[in-house]
């Protein structure tokens, strides 16, 4: 069984026991969330579509950790102006488990 989840605006195709990168939430390490946010549900040849999320179906998650993603480099330059700029970025990123669909 497998669920498309919505997560801060970003869409994530999970079945159990999975592990993903979401973008941060405000939980604490070693809590158990519940993802309401279930906009597909793929049983085999059954797929259920919501209207935009399906009632009654959620997902159970735990997280893992709070980590940041690999440095991103943004490189500005124009010809002959002497402009130059550097700048990086960290995205900041929760490690979260699929532990059941309900």
């Amino acid at each position: 069984m497998e669920v498309v989840l919505n997560i801060s605006g970003f869409q994530f195709k999970v079945k159990e026991n999975d592990t993903i990168y979401v973008p941060k939430l405000d939980v604490e390490v070693g809590k158990n969330i519940q993802l309401k946010n279930v906009l597909m549900l793929i049983d085999g040849d059954k797929v259920q579509i919501g209207q935009p999320y399906i009632d009654g179906k959620s997902v159970s998650a735990k997280i893992l950790e709070h980590t940041k993603d690999d440095k991103v480099l943004v490189f500005k330059k124009k010809r002959r102006k002497d402009y130059k700029k550097l700048q990086g970025h960290r995205q900041q990123l929760t490690k979260i488990l699929i532990e059941k669909i309900n």
